[in-house]
């Protein structure tokens, strides 16, 4: 029997790229919630309990209420809000992490999909901070420009429209308080100790990011050279399907563009500067692997399928 999966919050942003990359697949059955019936709670509740696995594309609050919903034991969840990304009991839906967080996916029932800059950022601190190179008592910063899709409908409503204010076509710099919910995830995923000085930045472009964490060569451990840098990371992250780290001084990067990887649902590392001072990026789609991607790709595990099934490189 094909597996069914079932997407609570399909007509949200996340849901609708979920549902593009599944709708066209004939090895799962995908149940639809008639129109009407959208805000149903029972029938919602009938549709999430006879799946196999269940998206759920919707705010903390509603997300947090849907898992309550499930009494099906078979059931699995992916839940791509920020609600369940650091607790207990959920599993961290990024697997080129280590074996332990793909094995992790692979048998669990709940698994809490990451977010957009935090996969950015999580992609580099993390196996820098697993290979001994950074301390993690080293107090980080992060700068990441966002594709407008990032804020959902509202905000893609308001780019789009005809009184888009004269404002809105530079970057915008948020988050000022310092508080932005990636921060939690961005501090326990990592095991950091000190939570990163974090810039986010939307752009006037639709979708993609440049998730950029700079580096004293002087603070970290282990590596003198901008190279033994690159070859850490290259190493790390060699035979991944979905990430991957362009060569040093590669040419094709004479600038880096946030959208650079709009449309796919993969991400490149790219390590540039010098012995002194570097910086990393991560570039990828923030509805790509920075969404919808990375749980369409986390149910192919779950499922036992090809992780790619249905992705774009």
């Amino acid at each position: 029997m094909k597996p069914v999966v079932y997407i609570d919050g399909k007509d949200g942003t996340a849901g609708l790229q979920i549902y593009d990359r599944l709708s066209a697949r004939s090895d799962i059955e995908l149940l639809l919630i008639d129109e009407d019936k959208r805000k149903d709670k029972a029938e919602r509740a009938r549709l999430m309990n006879a799946a196999d696995i269940v998206f759920l594309c919707l705010p903390d609050a509603a997300a947090i209420e849907a898992v309550e919903l499930v009494t099906n034991p078979d059931t699995r969840i992916i839940d791509a809000s920020t609600a369940h990304r650091t607790a207990p009991g959920w599993d961290y839906g990024f697997p080129e992490l280590s074996e332990a967080h793909r094995s992790a996916i692979k048998n669990s029932k709940r698994v809490a999909n990451p977010g957009c800059h935090a996969s950015g950022f999580i992609s580099i601190a993390y196996p820098m901070a697993a290979m001994g190179i950074v301390p993690k008592d080293l107090p980080l910063s992060c700068f990441s420009l966002t594709g407008y899709s990032g804020g959902g409908k509202k905000m893609i409503a308001d780019y789009e429209s005809e009184s888009k204010t004269e404002e809105m076509c530079s970057p915008g710099i948020y988050g000022l308080s310092q508080n932005h919910k990636h921060l939690k995830e961005m501090t326990k995923i990592p095991g950091l100790t000190v939570p990163p000085v974090f810039c986010p930045i939307v752009d006037d472009y639709y979708k993609g990011m440049a998730t950029t964490v700079p580096f004293q060569m002087c603070q970290l451990t282990g590596v003198t050279t901008v190279q033994e840098v690159w070859e850490k990371l290259s190493g790390y992250y060699a035979g991944q399907n979905m990430v991957s780290v362009a060569p040093l001084n590669d040419p094709q990067f004479p600038r880096l563009h946030g959208n650079v990887l709009a449309g796919k649902d993969t991400m490149l590392l790219v390590v540039e500067g010098n012995d002194e001072r570097f910086t990393v990026t991560a570039l990828f789609d923030n509805l790509g692997k920075g969404a919808s991607g990375a749980a369409v790709q986390n149910m192919n595990i779950m499922l036992g399928l090809d992780e790619m099934t249905g992705l774009e490189r």
